[in-house]
């Protein structure tokens, strides 16, 4: 399945707030995700599995989400600060302590990749989602590790041991046990109760490109974080001008497209 983005519909305030707050390759990502919740209905109330430090949910929805939901007290500590969520509830997405059908929608931005054993919590949330109710969410797939830039250029040079080894390293610290294509997904959504509506590719390989040096580029921001607990420093138009009109092309590009290395689904519970 396809489907195709008015980028003029949309602010490029969303990738702003989130350059201010994020390093750049994360900013970039989150900022295209945030994106397409502009224009899907999610009935109320809504439960995010995931949450994290709740940065997401205050960018992407102009209203707080009614419940966020992660494994760190750390990250829901943060979460309570940016006022994103009514309530924020300590869980493992595996045992949601709500009765059935108590939710209008699910979402989880990028969460699932990060779960080894997926089944479990696949069906909690079908558990505690409404019939007929949607839940929307985005995982990198298949094109994500042939498309990282050192493990082709490795490749190229006749070491593709060594690409191999470099895929499997970024894979590690990405921190994915899931990198698959829609079919994987499908098949395993439609054995706990949902069923696919619609699904797009996005981000293309050039952009996961900028993404993937970023990651060695930004370790400066990871020592900010872990000093001043904010990943940045001067979150100014003027200190951010040059990654900004640099990256500002990536975003207001399309980012939907055949070769994409993530996709994001729109399911519902049958």
């Amino acid at each position: 399945m396809n489907t195709t983005l008015d980028a003029s519909r949309v602010s490029t305030d969303l990738f702003w707030r989130n350059l201010a707050e994020l390093p750049y390759f994360r900013a970039l990502l989150r900022s295209v995700e945030a994106r397409f919740y502009q224009d899907i209905e999610l009935p109320r109330p809504i439960l995010d599995i995931g949450c994290g430090d709740g940065h997401f949910s205050s960018v992407a929805f102009n209203h707080p989400l009614e419940v966020g939901l992660d494994p760190s007290k750390k990250s829901l500590v943060e979460a309570k600060s940016k006022g994103s969520y009514q309530f924020l509830l300590q869980a493992q997405g595996g045992q949601i302590p709500f009765a059935d059908e108590s939710f209008g929608s699910v979402v989880s931005n990028s969460v699932l990749e990060h779960i080894p054993n997926l089944q479990p919590v696949l069906l909690e949330i079908s558990r505690v989602l409404e019939s007929g109710a949607p839940f929307v969410f985005c995982v990198p797939n298949h094109n994500f590790l042939p498309a990282l830039s050192i493990g082709s250029i490795l490749d190229s040079l006749r070491l593709g041991l060594l690409g191999n080894v470099y895929r499997n390293f970024f894979n590690r610290i990405s921190r994915h046990y899931h990198c698959d294509p829609p079919e994987i997904w499908n098949h395993r959504l439609e054995k706990t109760g949902f069923q696919v509506d619609n699904w797009w590719h996005y981000f293309p390989p050039r952009t996961l490109r900028v993404m993937e040096w970023g990651h060695y580029f930004g370790l400066p921001s990871l020592l900010i974080r872990w000093v001043t607990g904010r990943w940045i420093l001067l979150p100014t138009q003027s200190n951010l001008a040059i990654t900004h009109r640099i990256l500002r092309n990536h975003f207001e590009t399309d980012p939907i497209c055949a070769d994409g290395v993530y996709t994001f689904f729109v399911a519902h519970k049958v």
